[in-house]
């Protein structure tokens, strides 16, 4: 399981662009790009402005996905697709933690207050390989 725990982190710990998908009011998947980037305790952060429909999404219900690893698409390489609880903060901690340059056009600081992180705690991971049906999976 370290072995794949591993491999997970060499996917999930670069920034890259990710789908995002959320459970709307009425029920409904919602699914929209986002730029993640994980952490070795296997959770996964992305900037959100505070008043965005997926923070009321996950404040009605924190069950998301994510889909990531595919960078380009001419190569196919592992991708992942996770499962896991999803929490909003607008903690001074939280926002000058994960603050990075490549927020600065849409933020003006880690203190703009529009400027929010959700973090994603993963509970069920499969390591997908192009040309395999079967997943690794990797789940607590």
């Amino acid at each position: 399981m370290e072995e794949l725990k591993n491999r997970i982190l060499g996917i999930t710990t670069k920034l890259q662009l990710s789908g995002f998908a959320t459970i709307a009011e009425e029920g409904k998947p919602w699914v929209r790009y986002v730029m993640t980037v994980g952490s070795t305790d296997m959770s996964i952060r992305f900037a959100t402005f505070i008043g965005a429909r997926k923070v009321k999404h996950i404040d009605k219900n924190p069950e998301v996905h994510l889909t990531c690893g595919v960078t380009d698409p001419m190569r196919m390489e592992p991708y992942l697709q996770i499962q896991g609880k999803a929490r909003f903060t607008a903690d001074k901690e939280d926002r000058h933690g994960f603050w990075n340059d490549i927020l600065k056009p849409i933020f003006s600081g880690p203190d703009d207050p529009n400027y929010g992180v959700i973090i994603v705690e993963p509970y069920r991971i499969e390591y997908c390989t192009p040309g395999s049906m079967t997943p690794e999976v990797w789940q607590i």
